[in-house]
């Protein structure tokens, strides 16, 4: 059985149908893990990044290398050591790391001189060059590629990831605050193409520096800004590319309080926010009660592209059994071998059913014959009693297979972030 939750009885239902799986704890000691890349030409060596700032080297166990691989807690803004969503935040190699050890991380780097004296840091996506014994990166090779500046501390996105066409994207959160408002346009950072904020970008890091616009990029020529692949974004936390298939981006989008949605990006798309919530009409000044009709066009006539589905925000339906959490935290296409009933399907989470208690769930969702996706909560064998912790991220190894980040706290404070692997039972 594979379904959407609707009722109590069918989200019991689908409950029950989670096949055999598990999660494996892989490696601990990290504060709040926030993304993962294999190294090519390795023993199944790992790379993973902790929030605070700093990349370890795992091996194939999960054992760390005594040295961190990478530090940039000294280039961050000062991180809360409560809830903060900025820090380190994405890191990518380059599609010929293997030739030239380069390599490139997101982080919440101190405010620029240039950018609003009220607004709160830049984010920063950065090179680097790891030494040739592959354990370490050179520090002394920094060299800032792009740089965002933020008015919030909130809402940053900050997801990298190499495109088949060997090239890099980045998820932009709308600017932080709420509702899309404060520090920004009268319309809201997702929809003004004059800003980078609320966007998925795409960029050539290895054309003219600090970095050259893709030509068939599409607002290349056009009012906008050329870094411009994808808008309408509100929080796209997480991204990742189909390693299988045509290919295609995933990315889920953090709503408001009513409704979280997982997209699938295309070039010059426009995912509607601050008109849309999901599937659903947005009011900017009552995120609960929205209006019964909004334009299917965005102002310069591009038409709102829907998400491929939605579940409900426990925040805006706190007494519905279709509200599953309330912050998506976006995965990846299962391509592995271990796990054959996943094959295909897309994996991805919720940071937790409620804020206050760390209960992450897990989903799958696949297409049916009629393009239509449909998804259902799989529960791990190994956690029938519920998963007290926060899910903060997914990785996917060199043989396709996945892990969850998690932590048991909602802040950057102690050190249970985990890496745990999913398995089969």
């Amino acid at each position: 059985m594979f379904c959407g939750v609707v009722t109590l009885a069918m989200a019991a239902q689908c409950a029950a149908s989670d096949q055999t799986f598990g999660l494996k704890p892989f490696s601990e000691g990290f504060v709040s893990p926030t993304s993962m890349v294999p190294l090519p030409d390795s023993d199944g060596s790992l790379l993973v990044a902790d929030q605070v700032g700093v990349v370890y080297l795992l091996n194939k166990d999960g054992q760390r290398a005594e040295k961190a691989f990478l530090d940039v807690r000294p280039r961050l803004t000062k991180i809360n050591e409560g809830f903060d969503e900025r820090g380190l935040l994405g890191i990518a190699l380059h599609p010929k790391f293997a030739e030239n050890r380069k390599f490139y991380a997101v982080y919440s780097g101190l405010k620029r001189p240039t950018a609003p004296e009220d607004w709160d840091h830049t984010m920063r996506v950065a090179e680097f060059t790891a030494n040739s014994d592959g354990l370490t990166a050179r520090d002394e090779s920094h060299r800032i590629v792009l740089e965002v500046d933020k008015p919030y501390f909130n809402h940053n996105g900050g997801c990298i990831q190499f495109g088949p066409d060997g090239l890099l994207y980045m998820s932009v959160g709308d600017g932080g605050n709420g509702m899309d408002q404060g520090k920004r346009p009268p319309e809201g950072n997702g929809q003004n193409l004059q800003t980078l904020l609320g966007k998925i970008l795409r960029i050539d890091v290895d054309g003219k520096k600090p970095y050259g616009i893709p030509r068939d990029n599409p607002f290349v020529g056009k009012s906008a800004r050329p870094e411009i692949y994808a808008y309408g974004m509100r929080n796209p936390w997480r991204m990742s590319f189909d390693s299988g298939g045509s290919h295609q981006l995933f990315a889920g989008d953090v709503g408001q309080d009513s409704f979280e949605e997982v997209d699938i990006i295309v070039k010059g798309g426009n995912y509607g926010w601050n008109v849309r919530e999901g599937l659903h009409c947005f009011n900017p000044k009552d995120s609960i009660h929205a209006p019964e009709d909004c334009p299917k066009k965005a102002a310069n006539g591009d038409p709102f592209i829907d998400p491929i589905f939605e579940y409900k925000n426990l925040k805006a339906h706190p007494n519905d059994a279709e509200a599953q959490g309330c912050s998506i935290t976006g995965g990846y296409v299962y391509r592995g071998k271990a796990i054959p009933w996943l094959q295909g399907k897309y994996v991805f989470a919720d940071w937790s059913h409620t804020m206050v208690k760390p209960d992450g769930r897990l989903f799958a969702a696949s297409p049916g014959p009629d393009g239509k996706w449909t998804w259902q909560r799989i529960i791990p064998g190994s956690h029938k009693e519920g998963m007290k912790f926060y899910i903060t991220g997914f990785g996917r190894d060199s043989e396709g297979e996945l892990y969850i980040f998690t932590n048991d706290s909602n802040g950057l404070v102690g050190a249970t972030g985990k890496v745990q692997k999913i398995v089969p039972l």
